[in-house]
């Protein structure tokens, strides 16, 4: 097959996206590439076709459990075998799922940057026939990036197991620096790097210095077709904004992590469906949702950086139509969102301190916990201890990048079960204890390759399949478990901490001081970048094209900048077109203002009047009485 035929057969394309090609090709070639393609560019499809041309499993690692979710569902509805390691599987399970990659005929092996600080996940990877490996946002492997992710820094470990094998790494938004940086923590062999231009030509641009955000907000919302998604800082305001714009007669709902996994989905899907027009979200919204057709984004508050700006702006307008991304801000906002850079920093106790709480709300020995990856519940853990969320978040972030635990984010995993019974002892099993017959059999006839490996089920259905409720199918499933029949894990959706070392205490805590003040200056400087895209009256696309080091930009004509201009150069023609209509009408007449008006057959009345006005102001003409005159 050649890379047409595949992207013709599983993806229904007869060609590819512009730099694509040339991405695959590379990648094709053996080279270590890195490609920085806007959002919406088409990224996956770089590594989905080299990968299925050639023999081998193709490992992808990225950070958004979410979008490797959808990704390995979208592929093996293609008949393409893939799958995912992700926080909240057992060990079993694991197991299996790298022996069948070993084994198997799995082309796709998604992972979490966490997973791969596992020595036993590293060992069977080596026994594995990698094609390619891929890094998703990659960005997160740069402490120059906006995203930095400690877990990211131990991918070259992977060059390491499988030297020859090329990488390629992708992102959505690196400055020169950061992709200078990339390139060096991956270990290149040589520089290969394709960029295509960050501009978004169907996407305008638009800053406006509100003191009524909402009123503008609702503006916006009623004048544009189609729907959008609007940013908040926090979760109180989802809710909130949410509620007034349905208020307005506005179609609108609200989304953040704090909502349990089902709820979310729903939320989600109603707004893909176009059913809900405006989904009012933080930032937790947005990664791997593929939706085309958002004609308009909104920032109610000023996000931390031009990446994540860039990156949340340009989930609009993904079909290449007119879209808009639109930021409100106002003077007060300024100075909060440096104050909020100092929350940021909790200082060196206090991330001790954070990780003495973790020990002991975990009840783990000094020396013990090391690979243990438990459910986190953030709100528990800080009513618990009376901490402030936001700063146990950065703190957790800085045990990270010194590898003593890794957090995962939010994931949905369903309940599963495997069989531990070989089919012949389960037949026993059922004559000796026939209160449990029916429901192995309604478990084993609704689920297949349950004695193979642990598989997804819902206790709802087999509630309905058996004329019983969940609950007591949850505690017959709990049994079975107790009598060693089958293993049993609950659904969960909660993020997962991993103690990547033993516990140790606060004496043998090294939090790298000189880190923690350089992501300080970092975070500073991005700070200062948007609040100068904001403040600035310079065309926007040219600001956000030359941070991403694309100097040469020319005038985008369609943010509000240049529409302004455009504005004000038509309103100096007009005026200079107006003034000379008025003076050779007044050179041997005087006239009242009404006939003058009449006389006039340019412009419109407001603009005859502004003419008008400005020549009396200059004393080019006069008013006697009633009468104009020159």
């Amino acid at each position: 097959m050649t890379i047409h035929s595949v992207l013709s057969n599983y993806w229904g394309y007869d060609q590819f996206r512009p730099l694509q090609e040339e991405i695959i090709q590379s990648v094709l070639d053996g080279r270590d590439t890195l490609a920085l393609m806007p959002t919406g560019g088409g990224k996956s499809i770089c590594f989905q076709v080299p990968a299925l041309l050639n023999p081998g499993i193709c490992i992808v690692v990225s950070p958004l459990i979410a979008l490797m979710k959808d990704q390995v569902e979208n592929l093996n509805e293609k008949g393409i075998k893939a799958i995912a390691l992700i926080s909240g599987m057992g060990k079993r399970e694991v197991d299996i799922a790298l022996d069948n990659c070993i084994y198997g005929d799995v082309k796709f092996l998604y992972i979490s940057p966490e997973r791969l600080l596992s020595d036993i996940v590293k060992v069977r990877i080596s026994h594995m026939n990698v094609n390619l490996i891929a890094i998703d946002e990659a960005h997160c492997i740069s402490q120059w990036g906006y995203d930095f992710r400690p877990p990211y820094l131990r991918l070259s470990e992977l060059r390491e197991i499988h030297p020859k094998v090329p990488v390629l790494a992708l992102t959505a938004t690196a400055t020169e620096r950061v992709a200078a940086d990339i390139q060096s923590r991956l270990n290149f062999k040589k520089a290969q790097v394709f960029r295509k231009s960050f501009e978004r030509k169907n996407l305008s641009y638009l800053v406006y210095n509100e003191e009524n955000k909402l009123r503008k907000l609702f503006k916006i919302a009623k004048n544009v077709n189609g729907t959008g998604i609007v940013y908040v800082r926090n979760r109180r305001e989802t809710q909130e904004i949410a509620r007034q714009l349905s208020m307005q007669g506005i179609s609108a709902d609200f989304y953040h992590a704090g909502l349990d996994t089902p709820t979310r989905m729903k939320k989600q899907t109603a707004w893909k469906k176009s059913e809900v027009k405006i989904i009012v979200a933080t930032n937790a919204f947005g990664m791997g949702i593929d939706k085309a057709d958002v004609r308009f984004v909104v920032h109610l508050d000023l996000p931390e950086s031009l990446e994540a700006y860039y990156q949340e702006a340009g989930r609009g307008g993904r079909d290449e139509k007119k879209s808009y991304a639109v930021l409100l801000y106002n003077q007060a906002d300024l100075p909060q969102i440096v104050s909020r850079l100092e929350q940021q920093y909790p200082s060196i106790a206090e991330i001790k301190q954070i990780y003495h709480h973790l020990g002991n709300y975990y009840q783990l020995a000094y020396g013990a916990g090391e690979g243990l990856s438990l459910e986190f519940d953030m709100a528990d853990f800080c009513n618990r201890f009376k901490l402030e969320p936001h700063r146990t978040l950065h703190a957790i972030k800085f045990l990270e990048r010194d590898e003593y635990i890794a957090m995962t984010e939010t994931v949905f995993l369903p309940s599963r079960v495997q069989v531990l019974f070989e089919s012949e002892a389960l037949y026993r099993f059922q004559v000796e204890q026939p209160a449990y017959d029916l429901f192995i059999k309604v478990l084993l006839r609704s689920y297949g390759g349950i004695f193979d490996q642990l598989t997804g089920i819902k206790e709802s259905d087999l509630a309905k399949r058996l004329g019983i409720n969940r609950a007591e199918v949850k505690s017959i499933l709990h049994k079975l478990q107790a009598l060693e029949l089958i293993h049993y894990v609950e659904q969960t959706d909660k993020p997962h901490l991993l103690f990547v070392k033993p516990r140790v205490d606060s004496s043998h805590l090294i939090i790298n001081k000189k880190y923690h003040a350089d992501r300080y200056e970092i975070h500073k400087t991005q700070i200062e970048s948007i609040i100068k895209y904001a403040v600035n009256p310079i065309c926007r696309s040219q600001q956000l094209l030359h941070y991403f080091n694309e100097p040469k930009a020319p005038l985008c004509g369609v943010c509000d900048v240049c529409l302004e201009a455009k504005k004000s150069s038509r309103n100096s023609n007009i005026n200079e077109k107006l003034s000379k209509v008025i003076l050779e009408i007044l050179v041997d007449k005087e006239l009242i203002l009404n006939d003058l008006i009449e006389l006039i057959n340019i412009g419109t009345e407001t603009e005859k009047l502004d003419a008008i006005r400005l020549l009396l102001d200059a004393g080019t003409i006069q008013l006697n009485g009633d009468q104009y005159t020159l």
